[in-house]
This record gives C-alpha cells, sequence and structure tokens, in this order.
C-alpha cells in the first residue's frame, strides 16, 4: 500500500497533545536546510530546537505536511515553517521521552509558494543530521 499517507504527522500532533495535557514542554527537533524557515542564528550542525509550548509559541498549526507558528527570538517575533519531513524529534523537555523519526535528504516538501512567500534565506543540504537526545 504505497498510497497509505504518513503517520508521522498524527505521531508528532499526538506527542505534542501528551507533553501539554501532562504539564511538560514540548520540545521539536528539526533539521535545517533551505525549505526551513526558522532564525538562522540560532541554527546548528543544519539542526534547531523549538520550544512548542502554549506559553511560547502562538498560532500554532501541526497539520500534515508544515507546522507552523510564530514565536520571539531574542524579543523579535518571527515567523516559524517547517516540513514534517524535516521534524527529527518531538520530546518532553523535563524528561527527554517523545519519539525522533528518520529523516531521508531526498524527501522534498510542499512548495513554500503553495503557502505564501516565506523569505528567500538559503542554506546548502546536509547529508546527515546528528540527532541523539531523545530516548
Amino acid at each position: 500500500m504505497s498510497d497509505v499517507p504518513s503517520n508521522k504527522p498524527y505521531l508528532i500532533r499526538a506527542l505534542h497533545q501528551w507533553c501539554t495535557d501532562f504539564g511538560f514542554t514540548p520540545f521539536m527537533a528539526v533539521f535545517v536546510d533551505s525549505s526551513v524557515e526558522v532564525p538562522m542564528e540560532f541554527v546548528k550542525n543544519d539542526e534547531i530546537v523549538l520550544n512548542l509550548s502554549i506559553e511560547a509559541c502562538h498560532q500554532l498549526n501541526l497539520d500534515n505536511d508544515w507546522i507552523s507558528f510564530q514565536a520571539r527570538f531574542g524579543g523579535v517575533p518571527r515567523k516559524i515553517m517547517v516540513p514534517v519531513t524535516h521534524v527529527l524529534a518531538i520530546y518532553a523537555r523535563e524528561n527527554g521521552q517523545g519519539m525522533s523519526f528518520p529523516f531521508d535528504a531526498r524527501q522534498t516538501p510542499a512548495s513554500k509558494s503553495e503557502i505564501g512567500s516565506l523569505g528567500e534565506a538559503e542554506k546548502p543540504k546536509a547529508s546527515r543530521p546528528s540527532l541523539t537526545i531523545v530516548k
């Protein structure tokens, strides 16, 4: 059954809900390349960890293809856009419980132009992320 959609966005939403329900802070590790819109000054080794708590982000949208929200970085409001394909893990900051996901650099998300103009920051694609934080 190659037409079955990925369960990854459903697992991300479920773990986000679990963290929220039990008072944990949901963190999301993301592989960063040119398809991801995040503050590049906070990217290390082609990765960024984002706080998805209700207090930290506004207008959070966890859809099947993209995760988007607004957050402040250094007091400056920023729009965040992450393809679900680039999510490496979602976990509770307090205890590390959550789930990591395999990443395939050959995956290509839907074009950003399909959901609006998001900026032109480019970063070369890396071959592999290095995630070791999720139990």
